[in-house]
């Protein structure tokens, strides 16, 4: 999974970025990666996981990973080149989902830049939405209108196109109006169709409300985050209450132990990354599920409602090609027993065929012949 994060500038989105990778790759124990100048890949925390490396004491313990990518701060005019615009775009457009970092406190000691960073204006995080918003908007127009260009050319000489050009037609018309790919509303064929321009506005989206520490101590009660709130609950998105700095200094903490101190000394259930991971899961619809044994125990990430052989293909496409039948249980189910074989002498131990549709938690091995 790759997650996009996106913001004006000044609005902590790099200070976020370097705060959760840096405390995802620590408190997993992943080495931080750096694939690029702006990429941190960080793992997933599962404590299923760790329980299945503590009871086998497995060769290789292998996490699920988020790859992160911090997009440079996006201004207004970026859909036509302003700052480093459209080069970041295209960087989103890589991505299965956005993070958009709003700022949602107020310091006149920080510039709040939109337009020209040579200006400061007040906060605003509806404006600062909508610009962000807009200018991926701009960018989506841009390709609809020659994807618009190149189905009505092709329909000329297969009717079976003409559709397709009315749909992105319309979609065209709904993008110029400044409103996003994502509140265009048309049935399941279409918008499987749609997915294939792979929009900008179309990816899902979390907005991640960055307050300052007083103001993220009664988050509910900041007028900032109740706009945010608002919003998102009108577009179908996730909002995720956040303080940056916080997260800085909860990733400065190598000791895990130090760090859940410092959480519960400030009342916070859970640390920024692992909120942020399951937003992204609840966004995206994705579970996990584990293999096991002493060569390697590992967690896989797969889309809600995938069947047994298509979860076998994300270890290897050989498993997936001949598969025979996969061998389950839940993870809550083998921890009430006390191990896979207690849970197969009560018969609790599945074989699951080609139809089954895996659970997240759920512990497979698969047979297979090739």
């Amino acid at each position: 999974m790759k997650l996009g994060i996106v913001g004006l500038p000044n609005v902590g989105k790099s200070t976020l970025f370097n705060a959760i990778t840096s405390a995802g790759a620590e408190s997993a124990n992943y080495p931080f990666c750096t694939i690029e100048p702006n990429v941190g890949v960080v793992a997933v925390p599962d404590a299923r996981l760790d329980k299945l490396a503590e009871m086998y004491e497995p060769d290789k313990k292998t996490p699920a990973v988020i790859e992160f990518v911090d997009i440079a701060g996006l201004v207004k005019g970026a859909s036509q080149g302003a700052g480093l615009g459209n080069k970041f775009l295209e960087n989103i457009r890589r991505t299965d989902a956005i993070v958009h970092v709003v700022r949602c406190f107020d310091d006149e000691n920080i510039m709040h830049v939109v337009a020209d960073a040579s200006q400061n204006v007040p906060v605003d995080p509806l404006g600062d939405i909508e610009t962000i918003d807009l200018e991926l908007v701009m960018a989506d127009l841009e390709l609809v209108n020659r994807r618009v260009d190149k189905a009505a050319k092709a329909a000329k000489g297969d009717k079976k196109f003409l559709h397709e050009a009315e749909l992105f037609k319309a979609l065209a018309a709904h993008l110029d109006s400044g409103k996003s790919a994502r509140t265009f509303e048309c049935d399941k064929d279409d918008a499987a169709l749609l997915a294939t321009a792979d929009l900008l506005s179309l990816k899902p989206i979390i907005f991640a409300a960055n307050m300052d520490e007083d103001g993220f101590a009664h988050y509910e009660d900041n007028p900032y985050f109740q706009q945010v709130q608002t919003l998102a609950r009108q577009e179908g998105a996730q909002v995720l209450p956040i303080c940056a700095k916080l997260e800085q200094d909860i990733a400065e903490l190598d000791d895990p132990e130090e760090r859940a101190m410092f959480l519960a000394d400030m009342g916070i259930e859970a640390s920024g990354l692992d909120r942020l991971i399951q937003c992204s899961y609840e966004l995206l619809g994705l579970i996990s599920f584990l293999t096991y044994g002493k060569d390697e125990c590992r967690a896989w990430t797969i889309r809600k409602g995938t069947k047994a052989p298509q979860a076998a293909g994300k270890i290897h496409s050989d498993i997936e090609r001949g598969f025979i039948r996969a061998e389950t249980i839940n993870f809550d189910e083998m921890i009430a027993c006390g191990s896979v074989a207690a849970a197969k002498e009560k018969g609790l131990l599945r074989s699951e065929g080609k139809d089954y549709v895996v659970k997240d938690g759920d512990m497979i091995y698969f047979r297979f012949n090739v």
